[in-house]
């Protein structure tokens, strides 16, 4: 029995990503780029499917490299296939919250009381209109919603309309 390696989804710094395509998996962080905290999101990440359980471990393999243990996850179960309670990353649990809001945000909980937000990019966007939402959602003045980001960006939600699901 062989098992495959992964490698965790491109992390990147704000000042990484101008001159440097985004490509589906990628994450923003701005956490390292300011000592504020005022802006709306932290960080953006662009899944490369709907199937949470291939795309969420890479992303936690990643933000524990820079911001250590990662506790909980909240989600809008509206854009992912599944609604698991949890999944194991390495050797650790992580607690997975969902919504029906159907909001395209993610917080990231570290211990009990830090929490980052995520703009979360529908998988389908292109190339272009990733880099964009992104770019815009970690500007540290940032205090766009995510609709009106992906909006801007031309980005439309993944499923336009379709029934919100309940959390399993």
């Amino acid at each position: 029995m062989t098992t495959e390696s992964r490698d965790p989804a491109p992390l990147l710094l704000l000042q990484d990503t101008a001159g440097q395509p985004v490509v589906p998996g990628s994450a923003v962080l701005r956490m390292a780029t300011t000592s504020s905290r005022a802006g709306i999101f932290d960080g953006a990440w662009w899944p490369r499917s709907r199937d949470i359980r291939s795309q969420l471990p890479d992303l936690i393999e990643a933000l524990t490299a820079s911001l250590g243990p990662i506790a909980r996850v909240g989600l809008d179960a509206s854009a992912w296939n599944e609604a698991p309670a949890h999944l194991v990353v390495g050797d650790r649990k992580v607690r997975i919250d969902w919504s029906a809001v159907d909001d395209s945000t993610m917080i990231i909980t570290r211990g009990h009381h830090d929490h980052f937000a995520f703009l979360v990019i529908p998988q389908q966007a292109s190339a272009a209109a990733a880099h964009t939402a992104m770019t815009m959602a970690v500007q540290d003045d940032n205090r766009t919603s995510a609709e009106q980001i992906l909006d801007a960006a031309g980005i439309t939600p993944a499923r336009p309309g379709a029934p919100r699901r309940r959390p399993i």
